[in-house]
């Protein structure tokens, strides 16, 4: 099967996708002059725009591959979780998994953006972990929903959701159905996802979970950190993303460095949730890491060169992968 047959046939999978949701906010404008009040740049704005956030973005990603979605998260009872719950349903992703808890916020980042540049991100939010009657709902979920799904997705935006139980219960669930699990850590309960299919930190990430000295500018010190995780985990793979560095992915087996391809960067909000979210679909289609390496990596380069937290499709991957040759 070609690459992209097996791309076009992510539209025959069912991603599971549990973790922080929230509405990303954007204040778009310009600047021609500085506050009297304060030394501070004015905004003139032009446009605003909502949209889904953290875990809501992977199962936007997802959606725009053709992927079925369920989005399992907890949102609180104010205008910002039914804003939220809108937009996902305009969407079609299944928010049946999604709790209200009346005593949690709902999320909201503020990106405030003038001529393509970030000047300032506004968090509402909290990050006390969820309640046991939270954590209930969601296991209840899983297990209910387990033999019809494909792959999942663990999502951490270090927000609250992912205890170590529900990290436990839902790993232990999936590896009892030959489900694969897919993580993208924070820096918070970073050691909790023992034996997960593919564990997918980035470079920030791996060294300050390992608390290392090593230069991991250097594939050979990746490599040996991504051996000390392997062992503590007990995943069966690891992919490192290394910004414009490319990826580094290890198995058992084998490991490799998948460089980056030459763009013109104009944001990299979201660039993990896509790698994340193509990685799931390629490994719950069925291609080898390496391979699922190489499609994350484009997908993920692809998605920096646009402004705010956009997913791509299936047409711009294929496109992009025969521009490239691969």
């Amino acid at each position: 099967m070609s690459i992209s047959s097996q791309i076009e046939s992510f539209s025959k999978l069912k991603i599971v996708v549990i973790g922080d949701v929230m509405v990303d906010a954007y204040y778009f404008g310009s600047v021609d002059r500085i506050s009297p009040e304060a030394p501070v740049p004015v905004i003139s704005v032009s446009k605003k725009d909502h949209r889904p956030g953290g875990a809501a973005n992977v199962a936007l990603n997802l959606i725009s591959f053709g992927a079925k979605v369920l989005l399992c998260s907890v949102i609180g009872s104010d205008e910002e979780g039914r804003e939220l719950m809108s937009l996902l349903n305009n969407e079609k992703i299944d928010t049946s998994g999604i709790f209200t808890d009346n005593l949690r916020p709902t999320t909201m980042k503020t990106r405030v953006i003038s001529s393509n540049h970030h000047l300032l991100r506004i968090d509402h939010e909290t990050t006390e972990y969820i309640s046991s009657e939270t954590e209930n709902f969601l296991i209840d979920f899983v297990n209910k929903s387990i033999h019809t799904i494909d792959a999942i997705i663990l999502e951490d935006y270090n927000k609250g959701l992912l205890t170590e139980r529900l990290i436990s219960e839902v790993i232990s669930i999936a590896n009892h159905n030959n489900i694969s699990t897919i993580v993208d850590p924070k820096k918070e309960n970073f050691f909790a996802y023992k034996n997960c299919t593919l564990f997918k930190p980035n470079r920030k990430e791996i060294k300050e979970g390992l608390k290392t000295d090593l230069d991991l500018t250097l594939t050979a010190n990746v490599e040996k950190a991504a051996d000390e995780l392997m062992n503590i985990l007990g995943c069966k793979n690891i992919m490192v993303t290394l910004s414009e560095d490319g990826v580094f992915v290890k198995s058992a087996k084998k490991s490799a460095h998948i460089k980056a391809h030459k763009r013109k960067i104009t944001d990299v909000s979201g660039a993990g949730d896509t790698v994340v979210s193509l990685a799931a679909l390629c490994l719950a289609s069925g291609m080898e890491l390496s391979q699922t390496a190489e499609i994350a990596n484009i997908a993920g380069g692809l998605v920096c060169q646009k402004v705010g937290v956009v997913p791509i499709n299936s047409n711009e991957l294929i496109e992009e992968i025969k521009r490239l040759k691969i």
